[in-house]
């Protein structure tokens, strides 16, 4: 018996048009497609008024397309056409290699003109001296109850940081009775030289991570042989340096964060993805090219592009003329800015959002601090601004502009992003994860900390690192706590008046407003700003997809 109900009419939903939804979507796409371009001509322009690329000779111009774009593009169409998954591994290794080099030179910058080799090498080791320590702690979980436990671990840190009574004790006027395990090691009266300190902190730790990656992909012995290899790479780096005209700091940050991680990516993924080797000829074309043609213009004496990026303008300080200024003092004080702030918020937002997912009962106090977060990720950077001048200068009588005071800011400015974002990967796991984990007879903590970190732990990165990207390129909460719009060296401690590089930028543009300086610093000051954001992005992205795919093979 016919309703008449018509065919394409669903009750939940009224009539299903299909003409409607694909104009949607093709609306929707130009929308998108007119957005990226409109910003992509904006990028454009300001990279042709910094880098000036049509001011190089033609020979200059002609010899790069012949040694590095042809044979790239040939090399790169040919996978992507026939091996994609060698062409991706090419791919990802290039843009390891570049990543690593910018934050390669910002490590060494911080070695050589900030904080001294031996004060890096002492607070490594008074963090891995607890570290052992707690986790040999933890092998007795079963015999010592969780909250001694806590209170073992944090006093073996703040006994090996702070010593007794430690800064606790300062604030109370107390003598210091016991000094800290950082404090003995800086007041040694002999040490290695610099490139053996760096060797021993960053050296040692990279070398652990290297040995172990291969541990799992082979055995045991082979992740012994890589951790020798890092390390014999190091120091072999280290001392050829001088002899190509890189000292000694420079030469072993290089080969720790630059060579070892991108050899050992190159060389895993080459030994357990044969399907994918094929990718090392796309990188070793891509580095070939570019060191053939710099060879071949040398020789031929073709003039590059003048451009404003260049080794002066990073490596120089604020000038009133265009041509002499730099943006050095600047990356310095971003990036102890967001080391600060990484520090500040990473571990209260995680701790907060675990809490509020994991532990806080669902009353009405709980619900009201859930509407706060969310309204305060929304409120402008100008009003944070005012609150960090507010608590930290009027009440806690900290200077102005300060790195600690610029810090303490920002990160109250990004910590209701870290808390959302943390909150919303740990919400990701699947509950089933969950019963399955209590089932097995593990312990709310047990639980939280070996089945849902590290599968959140994915989201938790991501956000936090493009929470950190917005912090970078921040300006008015630096403004309102009294940050200096230039500076002329670089803050060697926590109390130094900092500036950073979108201030610095700022200043150009508005203080120093001429022609000179709006088409030359400000453009090489946006393209080395954009660059750091896009270096920051990407390594949420790699990161993100790493821990996916590990917590996807743990699933399976």
């Amino acid at each position: 018996m016919a309703t008449g109900t018509r065919p394409d009419v669903i009750e939940s939903f009224g009539q299903v048009n299909k003409t409607v939804g694909t104009v949607f979507r093709y609306l929707l796409l130009a929308a998108t497609t007119f957005g990226i371009a409109i910003l992509a001509v904006l990028l454009l322009f300001v990279f042709d008024d910094a880098v000036q690329p049509l001011t190089a000779d033609p020979g200059w111009h002609l010899t790069f397309f012949l040694t590095l774009v042809v044979p790239t593009a040939a090399v790169g169409a040919y996978l992507y056409r026939r091996r994609e998954p060698a062409f991706r591994f090419g791919a990802s290794a290039l843009g390891l290699l570049v990543v690593s080099l910018m934050f390669s030179s910002g490590m060494a910058m911080v070695l050589v003109d900030i904080v001294a080799p031996i004060s890096v090498f002492a607070y490594t080791l008074a963090l891995a001296v607890p570290a052992a320590l707690v986790v040999a702690v933890e092998r007795y979980e079963r015999r010592i109850p969780f909250w001694p436990r806590l209170v073992i671990a944090v006093g073996l840190f703040y006994l090996s940081l702070f010593g007794l009574p430690g800064f606790v004790g300062t604030a109370l006027g107390l003598p210091q009775v016991v000094p800290s395990l950082a404090s003995l090691v800086v007041g040694l009266p002999v040490y290695p030289v610099d490139w053996m300190l760096v060797l021993g902190s960053l050296g040692l730790v990279v070398a652990a991570v290297v040995g172990n990656h291969f541990r799992r992909l082979r055995d045991r012995r082979t992740g012994l042989y890589a951790a020798g290899a890092t390390v014999a790479v190091v120091a072999a780096v280290s001392v050829v340096g001088p002899a190509v005209g890189v000292t000694q700091i420079p030469a072993a940050v290089l080969a720790t964060v630059t060579l070892v991680p991108v050899g050992a990516y190159v060389v895993g993924t080459a030994l357990e993805r044969p399907e994918k080797r094929l990718g090392i000829a796309f990188l070793a074309v891509t580095i070939g090219g570019a060191l053939v043609g710099e060879v071949l213009v040398g020789q031929f004496g073709f003039a590059g592009p003048q451009s404003w990026v260049d080794w002066q303008f990073l490596t120089s300080a604020h000038s009133r003329t265009a041509e002499d200024a730099g943006l050095y003092p600047a990356i310095g004080g971003s990036i102890l800015l967001m080391v600060t702030v990484a520090v500040l918020s990473f571990p209260v937002g995680v701790g907060a959002a675990v809490y509020l997912e994991e532990y806080a009962p669902d009353t009405r106090f709980t619900r009201f601090i859930d509407v706060n977060i969310s309204n305060l990720a929304g409120v402008p950077s100008v009003v944070y601004g005012l609150l960090g001048l507010g608590i930290f200068f009027t009440y806690l009588g900290q200077p102005t502009g300060t790195v600690l005071m610029g810090g303490a800011t920002l990160a109250l400015l990004i910590l209701p992003i870290v808390i959302i974002s943390a909150r919303e990967a740990i919400r990701s796991v699947p509950n089933e994860v969950r019963q399955a984990s209590y089932g097995l007879g593990a312990t709310k903590w047990q639980t939280v900390r070996n089945v849902i970190l590290p599968q959140a732990f994915p989201g938790i990165l991501t956000g936090t690192i493009l929470a950190l990207g917005r912090a970078i390129g921040e300006t008015a909460p630096l403004i309102m706590i009294g940050a200096p719009s230039v500076v002329f060296a670089l803050p060697t401690e926590l109390s130094s008046a900092v500036s950073a590089m979108p201030l610095q930028v700022f200043a150009w543009a508005s203080l120093f407003a001429g022609p000179d300086f709006y088409q030359k610093a400000v453009p090489a000051g946006v393209v080395v700003l954009v660059g750091t954001l896009l270096a920051m992005n990407s390594i949420a992205i790699v990161l993100r997809n790493r821990y996916e795919g590990g917590v996807a093979t743990v699933n399976e």
